[in-house]
Protein backbone atom coordinates (compact mmCIF):
# COMPACT_ATOMS: atom_id res chain seq x y z
CA UNK A 1 0.00 0.00 0.00
CA UNK A 2 1.12 3.52 -0.56
CA UNK A 3 1.14 6.26 2.06
CA UNK A 4 -1.74 7.92 0.47
CA UNK A 5 -3.85 4.63 0.67
CA UNK A 6 -2.92 3.92 4.08
CA UNK A 7 -4.32 8.09 5.19
CA UNK A 8 -6.88 7.00 3.43
CA UNK A 9 -7.88 3.79 5.08
CA UNK A 10 -7.14 6.44 8.34
CA UNK A 11 -9.26 9.15 6.91
CA UNK A 12 -12.43 6.85 5.86
CA UNK A 13 -12.43 5.79 9.50
CA UNK A 14 -12.21 8.68 10.94
CA UNK A 15 -15.47 9.70 8.31
CA UNK A 16 -17.32 6.59 9.72
CA UNK A 17 -16.65 6.50 13.06
CA UNK A 18 -15.89 10.67 13.71
CA UNK A 19 -18.99 11.12 16.42
CA UNK A 20 -17.45 8.43 18.46
CA UNK A 21 -14.43 10.30 18.61
CA UNK A 22 -12.10 7.07 17.78
CA UNK A 23 -8.48 7.31 19.31
CA UNK A 24 -5.33 7.43 17.90
CA UNK A 25 -4.59 3.33 18.37
CA UNK A 26 -8.09 2.67 16.90
CA UNK A 27 -7.11 5.12 13.71
CA UNK A 28 -3.27 3.66 13.34
CA UNK A 29 -4.80 0.07 12.78
CA UNK A 30 -6.93 0.77 9.81
CA UNK A 31 -3.52 2.33 8.35
CA UNK A 32 -1.78 -0.74 9.51
CA UNK A 33 1.00 1.16 11.18
CA UNK A 34 1.95 1.52 14.99
CA UNK A 35 0.65 4.86 16.95
CA UNK A 36 3.84 6.41 16.78
CA UNK A 37 4.36 5.65 13.43
CA UNK A 38 0.93 6.28 11.98
CA UNK A 39 1.14 9.71 13.95
CA UNK A 40 4.38 10.66 12.73
CA UNK A 41 3.68 9.96 9.46
CA UNK A 42 0.14 11.76 9.30
CA UNK A 43 1.93 14.64 10.82
CA UNK A 44 4.30 14.90 7.60
CA UNK A 45 1.08 14.05 5.48
CA UNK A 46 -1.29 16.68 6.59
CA UNK A 47 0.75 19.20 8.83
CA UNK A 48 -1.11 18.56 11.96
CA UNK A 49 -2.10 15.64 14.00
CA UNK A 50 -4.94 12.63 13.10
CA UNK A 51 -7.13 14.68 15.83
CA UNK A 52 -6.53 18.10 14.63
CA UNK A 53 -7.38 16.37 11.25
CA UNK A 54 -10.19 14.42 12.98
CA UNK A 55 -12.14 18.06 13.06
CA UNK A 56 -11.35 19.20 9.66
CA UNK A 57 -13.31 16.22 8.17
CA UNK A 58 -16.30 16.20 10.73
CA UNK A 59 -19.70 17.84 9.98
CA UNK A 60 -19.51 20.30 12.50
CA UNK A 61 -16.57 21.40 11.33
CA UNK A 62 -17.92 21.86 7.98
CA UNK A 63 -20.58 23.65 9.15
CA UNK A 64 -17.97 26.33 10.68
CA UNK A 65 -16.19 26.80 7.19
CA UNK A 66 -19.62 27.22 5.64
CA UNK A 67 -20.04 29.82 7.80
CA UNK A 68 -16.82 32.03 6.51
CA UNK A 69 -17.85 31.24 2.98
CA UNK A 70 -17.03 34.21 0.73
CA UNK A 71 -19.02 34.99 -2.14
CA UNK A 72 -17.69 34.64 -5.71
CA UNK A 73 -17.50 38.36 -5.81
CA UNK A 74 -15.50 38.46 -2.66
CA UNK A 75 -13.18 35.47 -3.42
CA UNK A 76 -12.69 37.27 -6.98
CA UNK A 77 -10.96 40.16 -5.01
CA UNK A 78 -9.25 38.18 -2.24
CA UNK A 79 -5.47 37.56 -1.82
CA UNK A 80 -5.42 34.74 0.14
CA UNK A 81 -3.79 34.18 3.65
CA UNK A 82 -0.53 34.21 2.73
CA UNK A 83 1.90 33.62 -0.31
CA UNK A 84 1.68 30.05 0.24
CA UNK A 85 -2.32 30.22 0.23
CA UNK A 86 -3.58 31.25 -3.43
CA UNK A 87 -6.25 31.37 -5.05
CA UNK A 88 -7.08 29.70 -8.37
CA UNK A 89 -7.87 32.76 -10.15
CA UNK A 90 -4.32 34.41 -9.69
CA UNK A 91 -3.16 31.77 -11.71
CA UNK A 92 -5.16 29.77 -13.74
CA UNK A 93 -6.75 30.87 -16.88
CA UNK A 94 -9.77 29.00 -18.29
CA UNK A 95 -10.27 28.86 -22.23
CA UNK A 96 -12.94 27.47 -23.84
CA UNK A 97 -12.79 25.44 -27.04
CA UNK A 98 -13.90 26.89 -30.50
CA UNK A 99 -17.32 25.45 -31.63
CA UNK A 100 -15.81 23.40 -34.01
CA UNK A 101 -13.34 21.59 -31.73
CA UNK A 102 -16.48 20.92 -28.80
CA UNK A 103 -18.95 19.68 -31.76
CA UNK A 104 -15.95 17.53 -33.54
CA UNK A 105 -14.65 16.14 -30.23
CA UNK A 106 -11.32 17.50 -30.81
CA UNK A 107 -10.43 16.40 -34.74
CA UNK A 108 -7.26 17.59 -35.86
CA UNK A 109 -6.69 18.09 -32.16
CA UNK A 110 -3.16 16.47 -30.64
CA UNK A 111 -3.32 16.25 -26.70
CA UNK A 112 -0.33 15.30 -24.94
CA UNK A 113 -0.70 12.61 -21.59
CA UNK A 114 1.34 11.80 -18.77
CA UNK A 115 0.85 10.20 -15.49
CA UNK A 116 2.26 11.52 -12.17
CA UNK A 117 1.59 10.76 -8.13
CA UNK A 118 0.49 13.14 -5.89
CA UNK A 119 0.00 13.89 -2.03
CA UNK A 120 -3.49 12.33 -2.73
CA UNK A 121 -2.72 9.63 -5.29
CA UNK A 122 -1.72 9.10 -9.03
CA UNK A 123 -3.29 10.82 -11.41
CA UNK A 124 -3.49 11.70 -15.55
CA UNK A 125 -3.06 15.12 -16.74
CA UNK A 126 -3.46 15.80 -20.71
CA UNK A 127 -2.67 18.58 -22.37
CA UNK A 128 -3.48 21.13 -25.85
CA UNK A 129 -0.81 23.25 -27.07
CA UNK A 130 -3.66 25.65 -25.34
CA UNK A 131 -3.41 24.56 -22.21
CA UNK A 132 -4.37 21.69 -19.69
CA UNK A 133 -8.01 19.59 -20.46
CA UNK A 134 -7.57 17.00 -18.60
CA UNK A 135 -6.72 15.93 -14.82
CA UNK A 136 -8.18 13.08 -13.28
CA UNK A 137 -7.23 11.05 -9.67
CA UNK A 138 -5.93 7.39 -11.79
CA UNK A 139 -6.53 4.66 -9.20
CA UNK A 140 -6.74 2.55 -12.33
CA UNK A 141 -4.62 4.06 -15.47
CA UNK A 142 -6.13 1.60 -17.77
CA UNK A 143 -9.55 3.04 -16.84
CA UNK A 144 -8.18 6.51 -16.70
CA UNK A 145 -7.00 6.88 -20.56
CA UNK A 146 -9.86 5.05 -21.12
CA UNK A 147 -11.99 8.27 -20.09
CA UNK A 148 -9.25 10.41 -21.41
CA UNK A 149 -10.30 8.83 -24.68
CA UNK A 150 -14.11 8.81 -24.17
CA UNK A 151 -13.98 12.69 -23.44
CA UNK A 152 -11.74 13.18 -26.98
CA UNK A 153 -13.06 10.60 -29.66
CA UNK A 154 -11.50 12.16 -32.49
CA UNK A 155 -8.02 13.63 -30.88
CA UNK A 156 -4.95 12.11 -31.64
CA UNK A 157 -3.37 11.08 -28.00
CA UNK A 158 0.59 11.28 -27.80
CA UNK A 159 1.95 9.79 -24.14
CA UNK A 160 4.46 12.75 -23.79
CA UNK A 161 4.97 14.79 -20.60
CA UNK A 162 4.60 18.80 -21.54
CA UNK A 163 5.83 21.92 -19.70
CA UNK A 164 2.83 22.08 -17.78
CA UNK A 165 2.59 18.77 -16.84
CA UNK A 166 5.24 20.07 -14.34
CA UNK A 167 3.21 22.93 -13.31
CA UNK A 168 0.75 20.58 -12.13
CA UNK A 169 3.08 18.51 -9.82
CA UNK A 170 4.60 21.75 -8.57
CA UNK A 171 1.50 22.38 -7.81
CA UNK A 172 0.43 19.31 -6.22
CA UNK A 173 3.47 19.66 -3.72
CA UNK A 174 3.23 23.34 -3.11
CA UNK A 175 5.84 24.63 -4.86
CA UNK A 176 4.02 26.55 -7.70
CA UNK A 177 5.32 30.08 -8.01
CA UNK A 178 3.00 33.20 -8.07
CA UNK A 179 4.46 34.47 -11.31
CA UNK A 180 3.77 31.30 -13.35
CA UNK A 181 0.18 31.26 -15.55
CA UNK A 182 -1.28 27.43 -15.89
CA UNK A 183 -3.67 27.81 -18.85
CA UNK A 184 -7.00 25.16 -19.05
CA UNK A 185 -8.39 24.76 -22.78
CA UNK A 186 -11.80 23.66 -21.91
CA UNK A 187 -14.58 21.43 -24.09
CA UNK A 188 -18.17 22.49 -22.32
CA UNK A 189 -21.06 24.21 -22.97
CA UNK A 190 -21.83 27.63 -21.53
CA UNK A 191 -23.40 27.01 -18.60
CA UNK A 192 -20.98 24.64 -17.67
CA UNK A 193 -17.68 27.14 -18.04
CA UNK A 194 -19.54 29.52 -15.90
CA UNK A 195 -19.68 27.27 -13.17
CA UNK A 196 -16.48 26.00 -13.74
CA UNK A 197 -15.16 29.35 -13.28
CA UNK A 198 -16.95 30.70 -10.01
CA UNK A 199 -15.40 27.17 -8.64
CA UNK A 200 -12.16 29.01 -9.46
CA UNK A 201 -13.13 31.50 -6.94
CA UNK A 202 -13.16 29.33 -3.77
CA UNK A 203 -10.65 30.61 -1.78
CA UNK A 204 -8.64 27.41 -0.29
CA UNK A 205 -9.27 26.17 2.77
CA UNK A 206 -12.64 27.67 2.22
CA UNK A 207 -16.46 25.76 1.42
CA UNK A 208 -19.16 26.50 -0.36
CA UNK A 209 -22.76 24.85 -0.80
CA UNK A 210 -24.28 23.77 -4.08
CA UNK A 211 -26.66 26.60 -3.65
CA UNK A 212 -24.41 29.25 -2.77
CA UNK A 213 -22.25 28.20 -5.84
CA UNK A 214 -25.26 28.46 -8.15
CA UNK A 215 -26.45 32.28 -6.33
CA UNK A 216 -23.37 33.20 -6.89
CA UNK A 217 -22.80 32.22 -10.15
CA UNK A 218 -26.27 33.80 -10.96
CA UNK A 219 -27.98 30.59 -11.48
CA UNK A 220 -30.16 30.57 -8.04
CA UNK A 221 -32.86 28.46 -9.59
CA UNK A 222 -30.88 25.73 -10.95
CA UNK A 223 -29.03 24.54 -8.08
CA UNK A 224 -29.38 20.70 -9.65
CA UNK A 225 -28.35 21.64 -12.90
CA UNK A 226 -25.10 23.72 -11.18
CA UNK A 227 -24.50 20.29 -9.64
CA UNK A 228 -24.48 18.21 -12.20
CA UNK A 229 -21.79 20.48 -13.77
CA UNK A 230 -19.66 20.07 -11.07
CA UNK A 231 -19.56 17.05 -11.31
CA UNK A 232 -18.69 17.10 -15.21
CA UNK A 233 -15.65 18.58 -14.16
CA UNK A 234 -13.00 17.83 -16.21
CA UNK A 235 -9.51 19.19 -14.20
CA UNK A 236 -9.88 17.52 -10.69
CA UNK A 237 -8.40 19.91 -8.05
CA UNK A 238 -7.02 22.75 -10.17
CA UNK A 239 -10.82 23.36 -10.36
CA UNK A 240 -11.93 22.86 -6.75
CA UNK A 241 -14.72 21.02 -7.17
CA UNK A 242 -13.78 19.30 -3.93
CA UNK A 243 -14.48 22.39 -2.11
CA UNK A 244 -18.50 22.38 -2.55
CA UNK A 245 -20.42 20.63 0.01
CA UNK A 246 -24.32 20.42 1.14
CA UNK A 247 -26.11 22.41 2.82
CA UNK A 248 -26.45 20.70 6.26
CA UNK A 249 -22.26 20.40 6.26
CA UNK A 250 -22.71 16.50 4.61
CA UNK A 251 -19.75 16.21 2.04
CA UNK A 252 -21.90 14.94 -0.81
CA UNK A 253 -20.50 12.96 -3.90
CA UNK A 254 -17.26 13.57 -5.24
CA UNK A 255 -16.35 12.06 -9.23
CA UNK A 256 -12.70 10.20 -7.78
CA UNK A 257 -14.24 9.19 -4.13
CA UNK A 258 -16.06 10.47 -0.95
CA UNK A 259 -12.54 9.46 1.42
CA UNK A 260 -10.32 11.66 -1.09
CA UNK A 261 -12.72 14.65 -1.27
CA UNK A 262 -12.29 14.36 2.35
CA UNK A 263 -8.38 14.22 1.97
CA UNK A 264 -8.79 16.99 0.06
CA UNK A 265 -11.01 19.28 2.18
CA UNK A 266 -9.28 18.76 5.26
CA UNK A 267 -5.82 18.90 3.97
CA UNK A 268 -6.42 22.21 2.80
CA UNK A 269 -7.84 22.94 6.24
CA UNK A 270 -4.96 21.83 8.00
CA UNK A 271 -2.37 24.27 5.82
CA UNK A 272 -4.52 27.34 5.96
CA UNK A 273 -5.01 26.89 9.31
CA UNK A 274 -1.12 26.07 10.56
CA UNK A 275 -0.44 29.22 8.22
CA UNK A 276 -2.67 31.58 10.27
CA UNK A 277 -1.63 30.08 13.90
CA UNK A 278 2.63 30.36 12.25
CA UNK A 279 1.72 33.88 11.89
Amino acid sequence: MTDYQRIAAAIGYIQANFREQPTLEQIAAQAHWSPFHFQRKFQEWAGVSPKKFLQYVSIEHAKSLLQQQLSVADATHATGLSGTSRLHDLFVTLEAMTPGEYRQGGAALTISYSFGDSRFGPYLVASTPKGICHLHFADDADLALAELHQQWPQAALLAQARPEHAQVARFFAREFQPADRLHLHLKGTDFQLKVWESLLHIPEGRLTTYSGLATGAGFESAVRAVGTAIGANPVGYLIPCHRVIRQGGELGQYRWGVTRKAALMGWEAAQTTALVEAK
